[in-house]
């Protein structure tokens, strides 16, 4: 099955740090997802990995949209945040629920938020940021309904390398 998608970036970002996340930021980014999924019906799913591979970063993150069944909401608003740190690229998935509804500028006003913390080396704070201003987005366009469940889980999903 072919998954649509409202739109997705790619970007290079610099930075010399090629750690992976400590568990106190893992926390905070899993803690910033709960908080914007707290006020909509939308899904977010962080996904972290070392390098994105023989696959450009928009493949990569498209491929994860699809096995994590991002495309399987109820209202197909998914967003997927993918990041490769030793590769410093990123993109940002939102699913065909999402396309029409969000401003025409909604992806590039995302990515340049993450951007200016990326460039610093906090990849925490770029990742809050773009849950933050996901988040609010849906809310907007997709509020929690009194039925809503948590449809997908919070917690950042690491690749295989």
């Amino acid at each position: 099955m072919m998954v649509h998608h409202s739109i997705i970036l790619h970007f290079f970002f610099k930075t010399n740090t090629m750690s992976i996340l400590s568990s106190d930021d893992q926390a905070r980014v899993t803690h910033a997802v709960s908080l914007a999924e707290n006020r909509t019906s939308g899904e977010i799913r962080i996904v972290v990995e070392q390098v994105v591979g023989k696959m450009s970063a928009r493949d990569r993150a498209a491929k994860y949209f699809a096995d994590l069944g991002m495309h399987k909401t109820a209202r197909r608003n998914g967003v997927l945040i993918y990041l490769a740190l030793v590769d410093r690229q990123f993109a940002i998935i939102g699913d065909i629920g999402i396309h029409g509804q969000v401003e025409e500028d909604f992806w590039e006003c995302t990515k340049e938020k993450m951007l200016v913390h990326f460039r610093a080396g906090d990849y925490v704070q770029g990742l809050v940021e773009g849950i933050v201003n996901a988040g609010d987005r849906l809310h907007t366009f997709f509020p929690k309904q009194e039925d809503d469940i948590n449809e997908l889980p919070n917690e950042i999903h690491f690749g295989a390398n």
